[in-house]
């Protein structure tokens, strides 16, 4: 363990001072104290009770649409379990040092992104570096929220009992072309979303995750045994977990490398944020490792939830396995169709779906939020009212993008797929540059190390600092670089 350190603070004449917490060995500068976790400026600061506050946050903020609807069909497109052994390798190596170094961050500044940054400067490229991390939660959350919207609906329609409707080619399409009732249901999740976010720290984020993501955990694992108990389906299991060297391709590595980015959300703001919540004696490094397995978990749940059931219903056909997107809302709609209780594990399915995507919008959320009663002072009732008012005018243009505004295109895509594209495929990698170049030139390491190890034995030191050092930026140019190109067309990812 790390031997307690003073904090050095500026007294204005060029002197330094030190103050040390009593019964802590968190040093925080002089005019700040400690109260139920973290205090700045004389604010209190809300903080999760404990590691299993933020273990349960920063899982809900991972696994979302990302890992229930688009690792599985990446999985299927790019080798199976060859995808699957570079999904865990990259996400034990450069998606470990991300949440390490993010979580680190946030709780040694007792900031949301700006704040972290401006803690080590006032300068023009750390305040730049700071908000590029900021805003990405809020244009997120509107397009995400519009997908929560059709999550929504395809629940509520299996719970009328209209899986036959459902499994039509043309419900889907019909279903966005319909304007009104796409705005009624992305509205619905948005209400649900800033609802929580409006409950503050332990009353909502907190307390709503830890009652959904265990019901999760329950809700996959029973739609994964039934999925893999099905007729054929052994064929997909087999091909989602045992590694082929023979399927393996460069492209398998870009695609698990982009997945795992996004799916542990990672430079959103989130792992930051939640950082600043956490109480100086929860381990970081264990709650790192915890986030990492229960994300992946569920990825493998939801692959053994869609692949063997897209096999046990086509056999294994290629046309179906690699339908991408559409996967969600239009094949499988026609895979439970066939099943025997398929309305049941229609709906087991899409509360599933819908509680992953609802911990995900609020993390996104509760990120924007606290950088609002950081920044602006802001109370949580006003970040709240303003988030609402953001969500739905910018979800509108994403939600009429579909109907009313489809001939808008930008950059050749339409309005949802563009904010995705920027904010996924372009702010997030360059928020991520601003991280590791934050802590290799600005903060440095030795503070990074030191805040893991007041509550941590760090046992992958080492792991972290190699890949920080020396593969971190490459890893992330590597997605900026590809996915770039997979828009453009010169590749596809």
């Amino acid at each position: 363990m790390a031997q307690p350190y003073l904090a050095l603070r500026s007294t204005g004449n060029g002197q330094t001072s030190h103050k040390k917490v009593a019964g802590s060995k968190n040093p925080l500068p002089l005019g700040m104290g400690s109260v139920k976790g973290v205090t700045v400026m004389n604010k209190k600061r809300e903080t999760f009770s404990g590691k299993l506050g933020f273990v349960l946050s920063a899982a809900g903020a991972s696994v979302g649409l990302g890992n229930i609807w688009r690792f599985p069909y990446l999985a299927a497109r790019y080798g199976g379990g060859i995808f699957l052994l570079v999904y865990v390798l990259l996400a034990v190596t450069f998606g470990y040092t991300m949440i390490i170094s993010e979580t680190a961050l946030g709780r040694l500044t007792g900031r949301s992104p700006v704040g972290a940054f401006r803690h080590f400067g006032n300068s023009m490229k750390l305040k730049t570096g700071g908000w590029i991390n900021a805003v990405i939660p809020i244009l997120i959350v509107p397009y995400y929220s519009v997908i929560g919207g059709w999550v929504c609906k395809y629940l509520f329609e299996y719970i009328r009992g209209s899986s036959v409707l459902l499994a039509r080619d043309s419900y889907f399409p019909s279903f966005l072309s319909d304007s009104t009732s796409g705005i009624v249901w992305f509205v619905f999740f948005a209400v649900c979303t800033v609802g929580v976010i409006a409950l503050g720290v332990d009353k909502g984020i907190e307390r709503i995750s830890r009652t959904l993501m265990p019901v999760l955990v329950v809700l996959s694992v029973i739609t994964a045994v039934y999925s893999v108990s099905r007729p054929g389906a052994m064929a997909g299991v087999r091909y989602f977990l045992v590694p082929d060297v023979s399927r393996f391709s460069w492209m398998t590595v870009v695609a698990a490398l982009g997945q795992m980015f996004y799916s542990l959300s990672c430079a959103m703001g989130i792992l930051i944020t939640f950082g600043s919540y956490m109480k100086k004696d929860v381990d970081i490094e264990a709650s790192a490792v915890q986030v990492e397995i229960f994300d992946t978990a569920i990825a493998v749940l939801a692959g053994l939830m869609i692949i063997p059931a897209v096999f046990s219903y086509s056999g294994g056909d290629p046309a179906v396995l690699l339908s991408g997107p559409s996967l969600m809302f239009v094949i499988l709609p026609k895979v439970f169709h066939s099943m025997g209780f398929g309305t049941v594990i229609g709906i087991i399915f899409f509360l599933l779906v819908f509680f992953a995507a609802l911990t995900s919008a609020i993390a996104l959320s509760e990120s924007a939020a606290s950088t609002l009663e950081d920044e602006l002072k802001w109370n949580r009732p006003q970040a709240a009212c303003f988030l609402f008012v953001s969500t739905v005018l910018l979800g509108l243009l994403s939600c009429l993008g579909f109907n009313v505004l489809d001939n808008i295109k930008i950059a050749g895509l339409g309005i949802l797929d563009f904010f995705d594209f920027l904010t996924n495929s372009v702010m997030m990698p360059i928020a991520a540059v601003t991280i590791c170049v934050l802590i290799l030139n600005v903060c440095g390491t030795d503070r990074i190390t030191e805040e893991v190890m007041i509550s941590s034995e760090f046992r992958r030191k080492d792991v972290y600092l190699v890949v920080l050092r020396y593969l971190a930026v490459l890893f992330i140019l590597v997605i900026l670089i590809s996915s770039v190109a997979n828009v453009m067309g010169i590749i596809s990812i």
